[in-house]
């Protein structure tokens, strides 16, 4: 079973890397980019492209990472609430 997982993840691997090349391939136009206030020099668009994907998975990484962690951090808290020793309560002595 592990082989059968091992050969599929490197045929999905290859194909991604194919699609890839030729989306490279195909797309080889200069394209310059203006952001607001500078124009950034001209590369393929292919770059570009690519360049918005990786910088957008970038941001969704970053942005669940910190939604991942304040999770965790309030599951502890949960966690050291539960394990906590119960204590009785105290009850008051009176002397008559």
């Amino acid at each position: 079973m592990r082989l059968i997982r091992t050969i599929l993840v490197l045929i999905l691997l290859i194909m991604v890397l194919a699609v890839g090349l030729l989306f490279t391939i195909q797309n080889d136009a200069l394209v310059p980019l203006n952001v607001l206030v500078a124009e950034l020099p001209a590369q393929r668009l292919s770059t570009w492209i690519i360049l918005a994907f990786f910088v957008g998975g970038v941001a969704g990484l970053a942005a669940s990472s910190v939604v991942i962690l304040r999770l965790q951090a309030s599951r502890l808290r949960l966690r050291r609430l539960v394990n906590a020793p119960k204590t009785k309560p105290r009850t008051q002595v009176t002397s008559s």
